[in-house]
Order: C-alpha cells, then structure tokens, then sequence
C-alpha cells in the first residue's frame, strides 16, 4: 500500500526545546507509522541572520541526534541534512526566477524579522519561503505538518507550485509539482514563552528562562519553571485570554504528565502556584529523561548517527535528484549527460575520448 507522504524540519539554530518537540516532534514520530515520513535539518535555513558556523556543526549533529532520540525511527523515517542534497539551492533558484517579488513582501515573517535585524537583514532572510517551497516540493509531500505560524509560507509553495510551474510549464493530466496540503496538529501545536504566554516559545528569545530545552537537567528545569510567569488568580484554566500563562502551562501539563486536558483542567482547578509548579516540573524531569538518556546514547556513537545520515541523504538525494531533473525538462534546460560524482580517474577517461 503506498503511504501518503510528509516532509517536514527544524533548524539547527540551537537546543530544541519543548515547543519543537511538543508541537512538531511529537506529532512526526506518530505520523512516520502510517506516513511516508522525510524530515531534514534545515541547516541552510540557520543562516538567514548572523551565525557562529561552530554552533551550527555542533547544533546541526544535535538537533538529528534529537529527532531520533525523540522517537524518530530510521527504518520509518527518512532523516537527512538539508545542506547534502544540492537540490534544495538549484531548486530554490529556479523557484527564485519565476516568483515574483511581491510575493515575498508580504510575508509576515519577513516583515517582523527584518524589523529585528534592521540595515542587517539579508536577501537570505527575504528569500527563506521559497528555499522552504524548494524544501516542500522536491520530495513530493501529500501533507506538511505546519505550525500556525508557517501556515503562510506553505501557502506560497503551493501558489509558485500551481500558479507558477504547473500552470505555465506543465498540463493538467501531468503536473511538474505536486500541490501539498497542511496537516495542522491540534494538541500542543504552540507552545509558548514561560516569559510571556503571548509569545510562541522560541530558540531565538534572548532570555534563556522563557523556554525549556530537550537537554535542560532537573536542576535547570526546577529553576526555570519557578521563574516562569503567572498570574494572582488561584487554579489554573484553559481558554481564559486574560490567563495566557496558565492557559500554557496547563496545556504543558497535560500533555507531558499523560492526563490530557480534560483531567489536567479538573485536577488544577483550584491548584495553587506553588503546587502546580512543582507537579509540573516533575512531568517535564520525568518526559525528558528518556529523550536525554537515548540522546546520550546517540551522542557517544558519531558512527552510527552519520551511517543514518548518510543513508538518508541517498534516499533523499534520488527523489531530489528526480524531481529536479523534470522541472529542468520542463523549463528547456539542456540535461548533462554525465555525474557530477564521477571519480578522478573516470574523468580523465571521459576527457580523454
């Protein structure tokens, strides 16, 4: 039977935290048993803004180590580094030439980020959502498990995959691309800061306390949720607007502890703080001790974790690859003839001809 594909990613632009994993992660290693399941890192993504190329090696071996510690099964899923397939760069720029410029204006993301980097922001940063069409439409995903806040930019891979290459380079009984859809996850989907229950938990957010990290020990947890915010109301809720805060953290809650919202709002309702941080912060010890022990594992074994990155690159490169060639069929590009891959030796033996 085949199964209807997804592909989907994190950049590795520093500790996940429990907000990817939560309302990404989580959802990716359920979906991998009845989905065709691609997840990469998006590695070329984490340079839209300034950068440490340490971190990001160190971040990029992390962040794979982490998807598979999070349950992400290899002989399931398809993991690979973004970077290995050159795919991704030849189709974002052919994708880049037929996109037009306003387009690309109106992304909200763009908007608020350039706003942050001021006479710093690159055309990298302007030009992310096609790289992320490039990323959605080479492997020829049913589905893309997005957020809220990605909802957009999927909307533009679908707009450049049927307005601006099927339409006008393909026919109906034979698209070049196919057109994916959303799959928006419900339960846990946005989590946010423990700074500001308005704000989605970010890796970027300066201030460390606002997120908690799939790497943060007991103590370090124990200190940030003590730090977290909350209100003078006593018991916690769902749904109230006015309660951000403890909308957040009871969805944490509920999620992490294995109650659910129906049980976690019961049994928090007339909870004080100082209870609930402390039930809260055993639930979150407890979850990700098994994330970090498996991780650990990952980590003290470089071998195996590049064996499966090097095998997912191959699966992932030869759907790439196959995808790649029929838009540049399709756009009157003169197919070589030869591997870029040839050895030394074989390439002398062509020259020689």
């Amino acid at each position: 039977m085949i199964r209807p594909r997804i592909l989907s990613g994190a950049q590795p632009t520093g500790a996940l935290h429990i907000g990817n994993w939560l309302g990404a992660i989580r959802n990716w290693a359920e979906l991998q048993h009845s989905h065709e399941t691609f997840l990469c890192v998006v590695d070329l993504h984490a340079i839209t803004a300034a950068h440490d190329p340490i971190e990001l090696l160190k971040n990029t071996r992390t962040t794979a180590a982490l998807y598979l510690a999070c349950g992400i099964d290899p002989e399931h899923s398809t993991v690979f580094i973004q970077s290995h397939i050159s795919a991704h760069s030849e189709l974002c720029w052919l994708l880049n030439c037929v996109t037009p410029l306003n387009w690309l204006e109106r992304m909200i993301q763009f908007k608020e980020k350039s706003i942050k980097q001021g006479n710093n922001v690159s055309i990298g940063l302007l030009d992310y959502p096609v790289m992320m069409a490039a990323d959605i439409l080479l492997y020829n995903a049913d589905f893309v498990p997005v957020g809220e806040d990605q909802k957009q930019h999927l909307e533009l891979a679908r707009d450049i995959a049927q307005q601006r290459i099927n339409s006008r380079f393909g026919n109906p009984e034979k698209p070049i691309f196919k057109v994916p859809q959303s799959l928006i996850m419900k339960e846990g989907a946005r989590i946010m800061s423990l700074s500001d229950g308005r704000n989605k938990m970010s890796k970027s957010d300066p201030d460390i306390n606002s997120r908690i990290t799939l790497l943060d020990d007991p103590d370090l947890v124990t200190k940030k949720i003590k730090r977290a915010k909350t209100d003078s109301t006593i018991g916690l809720e769902f749904g109230n607007p006015s309660r951000p805060e403890a909308d957040n953290l009871l969805t944490i809650y509920a999620i992490l502890s294995g109650k659910g919202m129906e049980v976690a709002s019961l049994e928090c309702a007339e909870m004080g703080w100082g209870t609930f941080k402390r039930i809260l912060t055993e639930a979150i010890v407890s979850a990700l001790h098994p994330i970090q022990t498996k991780y650990k594992e990952l980590m003290d074994d470089p071998n195996y974790l590049d064996d499966i990155l090097r095998k997912g690159s191959l699966k992932a490169c030869t759907v790439a690859d196959e995808t790649l060639g029929r838009v540049q069929d399709a756009l009157g590009f003169l197919r070589k003839e030869y591997s870029s891959s040839l050895k030394p030796e074989e390439i002398r033996e062509v020259l020689q001809r």
